[in-house]
């Protein structure tokens, strides 16, 4: 029997990351893609914007984009181009995007997909939460039609910013504080996890022989400094796709999770794991993932677009 797609939105800071994650997503045959939101994280949201069109005209796909906020809630943006290149997805020339974005921004696009769907959407934030945190604040009711929330964000251990907080969070705590305070079920896919779900040379060589996608990934692989080539690639944002289709990867757990908002440990997500100041939780959070199944994982959706 032929499963039936499940519907999400994926908001976006496209990082080559993101790339992977986002071609994966738009070509599973259970995920249906309603809709791409973009945000200022990786690198500016004109990029952002700019990246995910393309990849929308890369794999000639149907689905709308729509750019949203340009900076967070309350501070000042911190990008992440020394990771993934000036552009966002430097290494491969993609052809000019021959979709343009939707004329609204991505807080009304989101609205309009999830208060007209038949049935609940799940929301795939793999950047800031500076998006969903303003859905969530000024069109509470779409909360009513949120399946849930797949994020790739947070640690349960050190940070790739400050000493303990993890980038998405780190860019806008504000946002993610909102965000796990919406009563909406989470589950966390944090960089503690992420950072062992790697691409290594074994892997990549096996996807430079994908054809035209297989060369893409491997010409933006050779500009992403997630990890080395030889140490093997940090494919964090990859992790939430990979939940969505097979949760079986990972060893989860519930717990109560809240964000740090200022100071030297400004958006670190720190877990009350052995449930000792709260009586409820409010997310499922990753403590784990069998690397080699996800390799394969991974290798197998991109081989199957090819």
């Amino acid at each position: 029997m032929v499963k039936e797609k499940r519907p999400i939105i994926i908001d976006t800071d496209p990082g080559i990351d993101d790339a992977v994650a986002l071609s994966i997503a738009l070509n599973h045959p259970e995920l249906d893609v309603k809709l791409l939101t973009t945000v200022a994280g990786n690198v500016n949201v004109h990029k952002t914007t700019e990246n995910t069109l393309k990849l929308v005209t890369f794999f000639e796909k149907q689905v709308p984009v729509a750019k949203g906020c340009d900076k967070p809630l309350l501070i000042q943006l911190e990008d992440s181009a020394e990771i993934h290149g000036e552009s966002g997805m430097d290494g491969y020339d993609f052809p000019q995007a021959t979709v343009k974005a939707l004329d609204i921004h991505a807080v009304e696009a989101m609205k309009e997909c999830i208060l007209s769907s038949a049935e609940p959407i799940t929301l795939v934030p793999i950047a800031a939460l500076t998006n969903i945190a303003l859905l969530l604040s000024m069109y509470p009711e779409t909360k009513q039609n949120i399946k849930e929330i797949v994020m790739m964000g947070g640690s349960l251990s050190r940070g790739n910013t400050n000493t303990s907080a993890e980038f998405n969070t780190y860019v806008d705590p504000h946002a993610a504080q909102i965000v796990f305070q919406s009563g909406i079920p989470i589950v966390m896919v944090g960089l503690d996890v992420t950072s062992t779900a790697v691409l290594t040379k074994n892997e990549t060589e096996k996807i430079k022989e994908f054809g035209k996608v297989g060369n893409m990934f491997y010409s933006l692989f050779q500009h992403y400094r997630g990890g080395s080539l030889q140490t093997g690639l940090k494919m964090h944002d990859v992790c939430a796709i990979a939940y969505l289709t097979d949760p079986t990867l990972f060893t989860v757990q519930e717990t109560f999770v809240e964000i740090a908002l200022e100071g030297p440990a400004a958006g670190a997500t720190v877990a009350d794991l052995k449930m000792k100041y709260h009586n409820t939780t409010n997310a499922t959070v990753c403590l784990d993932i069998d690397i080699p199944a996800f390799q394969k994982w991974v290798v197998s959706n991109l081989e199957k677009i090819n």
